[in-house]
């Protein structure tokens, strides 16, 4: 059952009732409507058929995990955003979801205010910008926010929001040396304490992936990140690894 408030629609999948059931409090009273699925096959019946804002979603699932709900999302050109919940803490747990497409990771136990912070969050950057702003050129790779669209060497580029996010806010500083902290303070809209960089870093490597050999996305080592249009994508590729 669902209702759909002024916020839109979130979607909760997940198999915990007393989670659930908090989430769905806490979410309403802050004037969403939500939809909650316990599995993870009637999680992605319900983000198919219907249209929400956000998705809430557990890895732990039973009959379809998280990560696969994701998965099959993203392949079907789905890219509502996705905040993962997991009872684990493991970095390569972390690191998978954000591969897969995920815009947020949130491990139990949580604070049932922090995931409304994020969802919020999350849906400020997927809002858009007023048409006025101009278009974003670097390289080969143009940016527009009016229209939420990115190109590289003239080929349409599937992002999700958080990628999309970061994309922009790089390109709008050209050149420019942006530290990691500043990235997760001002494109996920948290500080670094208790959130580590490696976020960051996951993001980078998927629009990297997704830009390819037009990707102008430079690695400082120890500091952060910058695009200019003398970077190849050799270079990227060199690049990658993290810094510091």
């Amino acid at each position: 059952m669902s209702a759909e408030t002024g916020r839109g629609l979130v979607l909760v999948v997940e198999d915990e009732k007393p989670i659930a059931d908090l989430l769905r409090l806490y979410l309403t009273r802050e004037g969403f409507g939500v939809q909650v699925a316990a599995d993870g096959r009637a999680g992605l019946a319900a983000a198919r058929a219907g249209h929400p804002v956000a998705i809430v979603l557990d890895i732990g699932l039973p009959l379809l995990d998280g990560t696969e709900v994701c998965r099959l999302l993203r392949a079907d050109g789905n890219w509502t955003p996705v905040l993962f919940l997991t009872a684990r803490d493991e970095e390569i747990d972390r690191v998978v979801g954000l591969e897969l497409g995920a815009d947020d990771y949130i491990t139990k136990p949580f604070s049932p205010r922090e995931v409304v912070t994020r969802v919020k969050t999350v849906l400020r950057r997927a809002g858009g910008v007023p048409a006025a702003e101009r278009t974003y050129t670097v390289g080969s790779v143009m940016l527009d926010p009016a229209r939420r669209t990115v190109h590289a060497a003239g080929q349409p580029v599937a992002l999700t929001v958080t990628e999309f996010e970061l994309l922009g806010y790089l390109m709008r500083k050209p050149g420019w040396v942006v530290p990691r902290e500043q990235l997760l303070a001002e494109v996920w809209g948290y500080s670094s304490a208790g959130h580590t960089t490696r976020t960051v870093d996951v993001h980078i490597a998927q629009l990297r992936a997704k830009l390819g050999a037009a990707s102008p996305i430079r690695t400082v080592r120890g500091v952060g990140y910058a695009v200019d249009d003398t970077v190849t994508g050799a270079d990227a590729g060199t690049a990658d690894q993290p810094a510091g």
